[in-house]
């Protein structure tokens, strides 16, 4: 609940301020990709691109390389949960094999956890 409250608090703001920007910056400008041009050959071609426009294409380009460099980042460590997290569902499953063989049935979590710590 409180991530809600603190998502409203600062998402609301941040969102008027980034509509209040879009409206500030409606002017054009010309974007040139070719760095080798003169600016004067630029700025004759008669086209234009709203300037929050541009910002707002560099922002979200921005965030998807930033996580995708956080994706694969992250692999070793993914590579090594999804091992731990089969090791664990064998283990699992051979515990459930020796139970059935020895007669005991399923136990409850605490019980579980009673029978590690000889509390019964």
């Amino acid at each position: 609940m409180v991530n809600k409250i603190v998502g409203w608090l600062i998402l609301v703001p941040l969102c008027g301020l980034l509509i209040a920007f879009a409206l500030a910056n409606r002017h054009l400008v010309s974007v040139n990709i070719n760095p080798f041009t003169a600016p004067a050959e630029a700025g004759l071609s008669g086209y234009g691109i709203p300037l929050f426009v541009v910002l707002y294409a560099v922002l979200l380009l921005g965030v998807l390389l930033g996580g995708i460099a956080s994706w694969f980042a992250q692999g070793a460590h993914r590579r090594s949960e999804k091992h731990w997290r089969r090791e664990a569902r064998q283990l699992g499953d051979e515990l459930e094999t020796l139970r059935r063989q020895t007669g005991r049935g399923p136990v409850s979590p605490t019980g579980e956890v009673d029978d590690l710590l000889e509390l019964r």
